[in-house]
């Protein structure tokens, strides 16, 4: 068994939506994804004043992939055209699977608009593979009660889909995707491995992770190579990330906006579909 190698760190972007502070390590410089992992936004953290008007996703549509929403801080109401709703806490996760389409809102909860408090969130975009781009949509979202944690030398891992050790985690992924949050004290240990040929997604949260021997600080993502078997991460600080695994997809990617297919024949196909109502009704 063999060590992955660090192929590049990799700084997230400052890009604010509006009054949200957003910064974006994937895609960035050089790097436009790591396969199926597309895309992510790292939300705050910050704090909204009372009365405050909340996150801006309101009623927009997705198809041929999935959105994993991870709430650090603060709270996020789901509303979606599959008649799903829920309003996710702080630990909690929502995991939705557009597939043929789905319009969804990520809005704020009437009672954060009323009072304000901290937020901090997290959302990736899973891709799916071209026979499972047009498989039905569906939506699950979990409470932090609802996620289990494995605790090791000083990190508490939770499980949010796959395995580790011998916990699995809720979410039964379309692509057999391992996705967690970890917490480590200073000085905490995670020793990761059976990762050949899969896809590593290890982004710092906050905190200074040393990976195998590269020092990564927070608001960094790490590149690894994926043919070795083995990982290590031990933090210098009290920290945070988000790590995930999962085996390359290895077809065409072909984004526009919200839409992932193979192809811009399937890209048109998709926003002629959007536009006459295939979606479904967009949510209150």
């Amino acid at each position: 068994m063999q060590n992955k190698t660090i192929l590049g760190v990799h700084p997230a972007v400052r890009d604010d939506i509006g009054d949200l502070v957003t910064r974006r390590p994937l895609p960035g410089p050089g790097l436009p994804d790591l396969d199926p992992f597309l895309f992510l936004n790292h939300h705050g953290p910050q704090t909204y004043l009372p009365n405050n008007s909340g996150l801006p996703f309101g009623p927009h549509p997705h198809r041929g992939f999935e959105t994993v929403t991870f709430i650090l801080q603060g709270s996020l109401a789901h509303h979606d055209s599959g008649g799903s709703s829920s309003v996710i806490e702080a630990g909690g996760v929502q995991w939705m699977t557009a597939g043929r389409g789905l319009v969804h809102a990520e809005i704020s909860p009437d009672d954060f608009l009323r009072t304000g408090g901290p937020l901090e969130i997290l959302q990736l975009w899973v891709n799916l593979p071209a026979r499972l781009k047009m498989i039905d949509p569906a939506y699950v979202g979990l409470s932090k009660a609802q996620i289990p944690v494995v605790v090791k030398s000083g990190v508490r891992v939770s499980v949010i889909s796959g395995v580790l050790d011998i916990v699995t985690g809720p979410i039964q992924s379309s692509t057999d995707v391992f996705m967690s949050v970890a917490e480590f004290d200073k000085d905490g240990v995670l020793n990761l491995a059976g990762l050949s040929g899969r896809a590593m997604f290890l982004y710092v949260v906050r905190g200074d992770v040393q990976v195998q021997e590269t020092l990564v600080q927070e608001a960094h993502l790490v590149q690894c190579s994926q043919s070795e078997d083995r990982l290590t991460l031990r933090a210098r600080t009290p920290a945070c990330i988000l790590l995930g695994h999962a085996k390359p997809i290895e077809e065409p990617i072909v984004a526009r906006g919200p839409f992932v297919m193979n192809s811009i024949g399937e890209i048109d196909q998709a926003i002629a579909d959007y536009r006459a109502g295939l979606f479904g009704d967009a949510p209150l």
